[in-house]
């Protein structure tokens, strides 16, 4: 019941990942793999699979390249995922179970497990994850937002949760998190509704992205591993607004 199905995947500079993500979606009618100026290996992996579509083009931001993307797939059933993620079994047999009956103002919600060096991270934001993955062309798609974009909702649109969950590599070795770091927040920075602060606000709100994570969010009982996810969204708020704050200048 999967071949009906579209995955679509945006990819650059994956291939330490992407042949889990698609050694996992074997069943899936058709894998979509849009890149985005890969210089390792990525294109030949994605090469190997019968099922994969591949496709290259630019960088418009995450929301705009995932809309493209998602206009580029034969299936009107989309199932989103990204290059660290794979579905597990589980989750594609309630799939192959729910689709025959899926209406078109109807959407998945996934639980998203995201792992840290080995282990899942359970707090600092990272835990109890749920997201929009599985849904119809026609009725839904990407918003426009350059970084942590989501699937556009209405008031008509009923979301269902399915067994099983996409387990995530978010990180796999550590200085990952400079290069996030560093990429998001100089698309962020390219945006106009990016509002500019003072120098003091920026610090005040870094701190604050911190406090929330390893308080708040209890990222505190993860051990070191919400220690650095706290820092990392702490640094992520200040390169920020900072870079924006320059580009203002």
């Amino acid at each position: 019941m999967l071949a009906k199905l579209s995955a679509v995947i945006i990819t650059r500079n994956a291939a330490a990942t992407l042949a889990r993500t698609l050694d996992a979606l074997d069943a899936v009618g058709e894998v979509v793999v849009y890149d985005n100026g890969s210089t390792d290996d990525t294109l030949e992996i994605a090469r190997r699979y019968a099922n994969v579509s591949l496709y290259q083009g630019e960088f418009l931001g995450f929301g705009p390249t995932k809309r493209r993307a998602v206009l580029l797939a034969r299936n009107d059933w989309v199932f989103s995922l990204d290059a660290d993620e794979a579905p597990t079994a589980s989750l594609l047999d309630a799939l192959a179970g729910w689709l025959p009956e899926a209406e078109v103002h109807q959407v998945v919600e996934v639980r998203r497990e995201n792992w840290l060096l080995g282990r899942p991270v359970r707090h600092a934001g990272w835990g109890n994850d749920w997201l929009v993955r599985v849904f119809n062309r026609c009725r839904h798609s990407f918003n426009e937002a350059m970084v942590h974009e989501s699937v556009a909702v209405s008031s008509a649109t009923r979301a269902v949760r399915l067994e099983g969950c996409l387990t995530h590599l978010a990180v796999t070795e550590l200085g990952q998190f400079l290069d996030k770091i560093n990429r998001y927040s100089g698309i962020r920075a390219r945006s106009d509704r990016l509002r500019v602060y003072p120098v003091v606000v920026i610090v005040l709100k870094a701190f604050f992205a911190f406090w929330r994570t390893y308080l708040l969010q209890r990222g505190f009982l993860d051990g070191w591993r919400g220690l650095v996810i706290a820092v990392a969204n702490a640094n992520g708020v200040f390169w920020k607004y900072m870079k924006r704050r320059v580009r203002n200048l």
